[in-house]
């Protein structure tokens, strides 16, 4: 009972407020999470939980295993709007908390704001991610991803540093990113040496100390096609991983859906302490979904030339309830799924780290 007592008293006190004195909700933010592992080869499993149904079965996995996960929504998936799940950043974070003490899910996590974009250098752009930022704040996120990759790296170092401080003065974990994730064979380039460690420098001379850098090591997000080749360089990984390592930075990857799990597990000897699943659960919800809520959805999909996850929030009400039986379906599946990944990431009991 004192170390769980410890663990819930490294709580901030913004999230204590948010959830009551009395929770035993163990909510953390990820700046204490990540240093606590910084030099352990582990992966810490984050997920994309783009439909609510697989978010206890994830919750199961990590308390059999005893392993730090986390949650979190990209700025597309869960923005201010909702984006395309429907998910606003105070939806995203009651849903976690109602599974949890649902679930009895007592263990430390983090809520995560992932891929918070900064697609151009316009105010108008900067500001929206800012807005989604403070919104993500008062919800209760505890961990921030900014990503303004897509811009010049003198660029993407003035954005993420103009972002930064709000989150850090909350005491919340920060991920920034450099190179844009996308797939080589669409035009992305892998990350440099000497890009992620210019990025890195320069923030660390304007006081800003993330603790992790997402990279385009070669990954990419969604489903593999058929025949499509996973390719994740870790040669470079890791070279980048040493370039940046006294900063007490490691890296974070993303687009891990379709990798073997035979293979990610070396990602850890890599400097790779937060590993993304986003994909994997919207592929374990749709499998058990109603046929016929499935077939409308595929239908919508295809006579808008969208893909198949936007349709999450056109038929949210519908796929949020589903009968118990396709409930328990997802919840099983994804049970499995998410133990065979934390075994993967080498994160079986990680909570004793922490």
């Amino acid at each position: 009972m004192a170390d769980f007592n410890r663990l819930l008293a490294q709580r901030s006190e913004r999230i204590i407020r948010k959830l009551g004195t009395d929770s035993k909700i163990c909510l953390l933010s990820s700046d204490i999470i990540f240093r606590k592992i910084i030099e352990k080869e582990v992966i810490i499993m984050v997920c994309n939980t783009r439909i609510k149904h697989v978010i206890p079965g994830i919750m199961q996995a990590a308390k059999e295993l005893e392993a730090v996960v986390g949650f979190e929504l990209a700025k597309s998936e869960g923005g201010v709007d909702g984006g395309y799940t429907g998910q606003t950043p105070q939806i995203f974070f009651e849903t976690i908390i109602d599974y949890a003490e649902k679930e009895k899910f007592y263990l430390p996590f983090f809520i995560h704001g992932d891929h918070l974009t900064v697609k151009n250098t316009s105010p108008q752009e900067i500001e929206s991610t800012h807005q989604l930022i403070r919104a993500q704040i008062e919800a209760g996120y505890t961990s921030f991803a900014i990503d303004a990759s897509f811009n010049e790296l003198q660029d993407n170092i003035r954005i993420s540093a103009e972002l930064a401080p709000t989150i850090l003065k909350t005491g919340s974990g920060l991920e920034v990113e450099v190179g844009e994730i996308k797939s080589l064979s669409k035009g992305g380039e892998l990350t440099t040496v000497e890009e992620a460690s210019t990025f890195i420098s320069e923030l660390n001379s304007r006081n800003i100390n993330p603790n992790l850098l997402a990279i385009n090591n070669g990954s990419k997000h969604g489903n593999y096609a058929p025949g499509e080749e996973v390719h994740i360089n870790l040669k470079r990984t890791k070279e980048i991983y040493e370039a940046i390592k006294s900063y007490q930075i490691n890296i974070a990857q993303h687009g891990i859906t379709g990798t073997p799990l035979n293979l990610v597990g070396q990602f850890a000897e890599c400097g790779i302490r937060k590993g993304n699943v986003g994909t994997l659960w919207q592929n374990i919800a749709h499998k058990y979904l109603p046929s016929n809520l499935m077939e409308r959805m595929k239908k919508w999909a295809q006579e808008n030339n969208q893909d198949i996850k936007k349709a999450t929030a056109i038929f949210k009400k519908e796929i949020d309830n589903i009968g118990e039986e396709y409930k328990q379906k997802i919840k099983q599946e994804a049970t499995m799924q998410a133990r065979a990944f934390i075994q993967a990431f080498r994160a079986v009991g990680t909570v004793e780290m922490i």
